[in-house]
């Protein structure tokens, strides 16, 4: 639908896409849907805790990006998707899914979204999160512990072992595919008062 625009934000773990996501949604309360590509990681039902956790959850293969692009298609036709539920407790999705209802501005945030062209190709505007290693792994240990029951060995050697290569190798380099480069993501006041900006020239359209 003409009058339903999507906003891809990108960027490493703990760069500050969520911190946007929700200002854009405090911003823009109901005319805002969000999809995570957290949501479609793979289901691996049939593996152990123990085997669910030493799997390598940031590399593209991780997600069902299939089924994402499809909803995401469904969404920007104006039509409702029944959204997986991934639960980072016990490293897996969940049974259950939610109901996201299209909106007219509908954001869908990742560290991996820019990696597929075609969701390149469904965003109307592309933003790739920045931040300094040191403090997007900080965030990660402070989230991951406290909101997701991780121990922090867990957590740090999650990052030595796939989280700091895979950011190197996919998530770094789809930078080049953003229309807008944002530092010090959701606290770059400027940045974030030219996205506004721009969603609501397209709400007042």
């Amino acid at each position: 639908m003409d009058d339903i625009i999507v906003v891809g934000i990108a960027g490493g773990t703990g760069s500050g896409k969520t911190t946007i996501t929700q200002t854009i949604r405090e911003h823009f309360g109901n005319e805002v849907s969000v999809i995570y590509h957290d949501n479609y990681y793979k289901a691996h039902h049939d593996l152990s805790y123990e085997e669910r956790s030493r799997l390598n959850y940031d590399h593209p293969n991780a997600f069902d990006t299939d089924l994402m692009v499809k909803d995401l298609t469904k969404l920007k036709n104006g039509e409702p998707i029944e959204c997986p539920v991934y639960d980072y407790t016990i490293h897996d999705r969940s049974n259950t899914t939610m109901t996201i209802h299209p909106s007219s501005i509908i954001i869908v945030e990742g560290i991996l979204i820019f990696y597929d062209k075609r969701i390149r190709d469904l965003c109307d505007i592309k933003l790739f999160v920045d931040a300094d290693a040191d403090v997007r792994i900080l965030r990660r240990i402070k989230r991951d512990v406290k909101e997701r029951g991780r121990s922090l060995d867990s957590v740090i050697d999650q990052y030595l072992t796939t989280v700091k290569p895979m950011h190197e190798a996919f998530v770094e380099p789809t930078k080049k595919f953003a229309d807008i480069i944002i530092p010090e993501g959701g606290q770059n006041k400027v940045a974030m008062e030219m996205v506004i900006n721009r969603l609501q020239a397209h709400l007042n359209r």
